[in-house]
Formats: C-alpha cells, structure tokens, sequence
C-alpha cells in the first residue's frame, strides 16, 4: 500500500534518495571489481604459461627417467609425506580471494638411480608449486567474476525497479497533495464568496428597510 499525505511523501523521498545512494555504491563496487578483475585475467593468464611450460619439462624429465632408470625406481622416489600449500588472501569490496599460493614439497633423495631422476624430482616439484600458483589465480578469477556478476545485478535491480517504483510512488503523491491543495483552495474561495454574498444581501436589506421607514 502507498504512501500518502506530506508525511508518506517525505518517507518516500527518503527511500528514494538512500535507493539513489546505494545505486551510486553499487556502481563504484562494480567498477573497482571490474578493474580487479582485468588484473587477476592477466595475472591468470601469466601463471598458466608458467605452469604450462612447468609441466611440459616435468613431462619430459620424466620420460628420460622412465628409460633410464624404470617405473620401480620413480615409484620408490615418491616423498613419504604429502606437500603443503600455503594460501595468501585478499580482499576487494567485500569479497575474499586468493592472491597467491605457495606449494612446499618434500625431497626425496634415492639412492641408486640416475641424475636424470633428480632432475626430474625437481622439474616435478616446479611443475606441482606453478599448478597452485594457476589454481589459485583461476580460483581468484572466478570468486571476482561471480561478485561482480552478482553487484551488476543487484545494480540493475535498483535502478530499473526500485528507482523508478519510488520516482512513480512520489509523482502519484505530489499529484494528490496538488489536487488536495486545488480543491481546498476552491473551498476557501467559495467560502470567501459566500460570506461576501451574505454581507451584501444583508446591506441591502438594511437599505430597503430604511427606505420604507422614509
């Protein structure tokens, strides 16, 4: 139900100055996310390369292993513990995101094989640290992505909906006080006439009776 009367008008300029205001928050998050955003793709993009090329040695490290030394002897080389990840966060606007990630593995250090294995350990290692790297950076990408998504609709929403509900709410009630204030103006004045009218049928009156006194 609407608003009416001076006091419902001014309710109603309320909300529509604060759904104003929040438009204009709104609209400055989705910007610096989207600015946030281009930097992560970049930043993304960087550290895919990096972990494509990572791999691809890894890969080929371990093929020359594979034929110089075996399966049994890369099996045996696998560290005993697992590796850690250590996660560096941001944030922006309200959301959190990884900005960076560090992967420490174990070394292991077999005896009996060829330097074509530690060679291929540590392509491995490089390979699995530029892999976090690049999960982290997508992973970034796609917490920023949703937020600016979800900012830009909240934004259409306010200033396609809500703006124009309370510009259309407020119009009906500055036309009803403008009615209201028209119709009691006519009251007044047709007070102001009666009472005129009165006062001048009672001065003629009073006249004739003088006359007929005479």
């Amino acid at each position: 139900m609407n608003a009416t009367g001076r006091a419902g008008k001014l309710r109603v300029e309320r909300r529509l100055l604060t759904a104003q205001h929040g438009a204009e928050l709104l609209d400055r998050k989705q910007r610096i996310l989207a600015d946030e955003l281009e930097r992560l793709h970049l930043k993304a993009a960087r550290t895919e390369q990096v972990w494509l090329t990572a791999a691809r040695d890894a890969e080929s490290w371990l093929a020359r292993t594979a034929a110089l030394d075996g399966r049994e002897l890369i099996a045996a080389a696998a560290p005993l513990t697992p590796a850690e990840v250590h996660v560096e966060s941001w944030g922006a606007m309200g959301v959190t995101y990884p900005e960076d990630a560090q992967c420490e593995a174990p070394v292991a250090a077999p005896a009996g094989a060829s330097s074509a294995l530690t060679y291929a350990a540590t392509a491995a290692r490089a390979a699995l640290a530029a892999a976090v790297r690049q999960a982290a950076a997508e992973r970034a990408v796609l917490l920023v992505a949703a937020e600016l998504n979800a900012t830009r609709t909240r934004l259409r929403s306010v200033q396609k909906r809500w703006i124009p509900r309370l510009e259309s709410e407020l119009d009906t009630i500055r036309r009803q006080l403008l009615e209201q204030e028209l119709q009691e103006n006519l009251r007044l004045r047709w007070a102001a006439d009666a009472v005129a009218g009165s006062g001048a049928a009672a001065r003629a009156s009073s006249q004739s009776r003088k006359a007929v006194s005479r």
